[in-house]
């Protein structure tokens, strides 16, 4: 009788144990999706004054300006994770693209403010890379811990789901063509 109580509690403990482990990973998976926010957040409050500026400057690259300005409209109002993501590796594209058009623009190019402002920007595109790596390596974490025997038994039976990675979009990955960028 002592043994089957014995056995019972040992496996009540592990049970618990990886409940509580499942529950940590989970919740490392939301801490750090919180800082990539926090950081798109920061990217996505200085676009508007990045797109201002340059407006000022640059009349025939309003599409680029416009499609900028759409871009962070849609993220706003991105229904979850997957589509927000999918719009942010878009923008960061158009954003690596405006970098290239602003080099074409001397007097642009040796604006302090836009200085300023490109300067912050790869900075804040710097941190979210940091923060998607640091997402994606939670993410993997969690995942296994989800999907690897004995824990993906209690994950199943509390219904703990794989969460999803933060990938670039394909084609966002390609190298850019500056080419096309100068013979607009």
């Amino acid at each position: 009788m002592y043994i089957v109580l014995g056995i019972i509690a040992v496996l009540a403990l592990i049970v618990i144990s990886v409940y509580n482990s499942l529950v940590g990973k989970r919740n490392q998976v939301s801490n750090i999706r919180s800082g990539v926010d926090t950081q798109l957040k920061r990217r996505f409050d200085l676009i508007p004054n990045l797109v201002a500026t340059v407006k000022q400057y640059i009349t025939h690259e309003r599409e680029l300006l416009e499609n900028i300005s759409a871009l962070r409209s849609g993220i706003q109002k991105a229904a979850g994770d997957e589509q927000r993501f999918a719009l942010n590796g878009e923008l960061s594209n158009l954003i690596s693209k405006l970098n290239v058009v602003v080099e074409n623009y001397p007097e642009l190019k040796a604006n302090e403010n836009v200085m300023h402002l490109q300067k912050t920007l790869n900075e804040i595109e710097e941190q979210i890379s940091a923060a998607r790596r640091a997402y994606n390596a939670a993410v993997t974490d969690y995942n296994n811990a989800v999907e690897m025997f004995p824990s993906n038994l209690v994950a199943s039976w509390a219904r703990f789901n794989k969460a999803a990675f933060f990938e670039v979009p394909k084609g966002q990955d390609d190298p850019h063509d500056v080419h096309e960028l100068f013979n607009r």
